[in-house]
């Protein structure tokens, strides 16, 4: 229940904040507003001074902030996300369809990261030093050093353009997952990876682990007993900071693979300048961070042995 009060306010304060400091830069961004939705609306060949105008007079663009920025709290504490400048839409349905799109890619990004990642830590931590161990923090080290946006044009360029196992783009069937989410999991696998060996080594190194074994238990069961829930414990709390870089990395990579989800669609609406959009955009992204960490924080008190003695 703390926890649970603790990520509540935590909660009220990123929508204020995340409101607050998106209405703000929106305000301050360079250009004609008006000319940009309207640009958004019916196309850039389509628009000239008379739409943008019309446009103006319609939503009111350039009148008071304060009045706009504490109506749109008014709305929010209804849940009324607003409506589209571009689309006419009400935000909070195409945020539905498109967080829908990026938590399956998301999901499946995570998936492989912890399929490849923490089992090459586990076994590289078994041996520290060790042939694994070493050519493990060489290749953690060189993914972790490449953006997620560089990774994404090399698999393009060698996977799509060159090899052409894949489609460089789309959406709608299970190969179009293979490439944007090989592009988030990697470098989040090689930072798995060294959690899950640092925390395995620490492990391996304790008494109790020792006695484990002195007792009669084979090193696979001392593992399984003993070894691999005391590793998921810092691995599961490291995943609650990774949430910040998976969604870094989905606006950037879903917008390169044209994958239509929630990144891409900010990219989009700040472009066209559509305020309600980017800011109940920004504000689901802010409250899942939110809520992941909530959710980690449990499970963590859960599984942890020391909190379960």
């Amino acid at each position: 229940m703390k926890t649970l009060a603790t990520r509540g306010i935590q909660a009220l304060m990123v929508a204020v904040l995340i409101g607050a400091a998106t209405f703000a830069m929106m305000r301050s961004l360079p250009g004609d507003a008006a000319y940009r939705i309207a640009a958004g609306r019916y196309g850039y060949d389509n628009v000239d001074s008379a739409a943008a105008d019309a446009v103006r007079e319609e939503l009111g663009i350039g009148g008071p902030a304060l009045p706009a920025f504490i109506n749109w709290l008014g709305d929010l504490l209804r849940f009324d996300f607003g409506t589209s400048l571009v689309t006419g839409q009400p935000v909070i349905e195409e945020i539905g369809h498109q967080l829908g799109a990026s938590l399956s890619l998301a999901a499946v990004a995570v998936l492989l990261s912890l399929l490849i990642g923490p089992p090459l830590g586990i076994l590289a931590g078994l041996r520290p030093g060790g042939a694994l161990d070493r050519v493990l923090l060489v290749m953690s080290t060189g993914l972790k050093a490449v953006p997620q946006f560089l990774m994404a044009l090399i698999l393009v360029l060698i996977l799509a353009v060159q090899l052409r196992w894949l489609p460089a783009a789309g959406h709608g069937e299970a190969r179009h997952f293979i490439l944007p989410a090989l592009a988030l999991a990697l470098g989040l696998a090689a930072v798995n990876a060294r959690i899950a060996r640092d925390a395995m080594a620490r492990i391996g190194a304790m008494p109790f682990y020792s006695f484990a074994q002195w007792k009669g238990l084979t090193p696979r069961q001392t593992l399984f007993r003993h070894g691999l829930r005391n590793v998921s414990v810092p691995l599961l709390t490291y995943l609650g900071l990774q949430f910040v870089t998976l969604v870094e990395g989905v606006v950037v990579v879903e917008s390169i693979f044209g994958w239509p989800g929630i990144g891409h669609a900010l990219v989009h609406a700040i472009f066209s300048r559509d305020v309600p959009m980017v800011q109940g955009t920004t504000l689901v992204l802010g409250l899942s961070f939110v809520l992941v960490n909530a959710l980690i924080d449990l499970a963590a008190q859960r599984i942890d042995p020391r909190g379960a003695a």
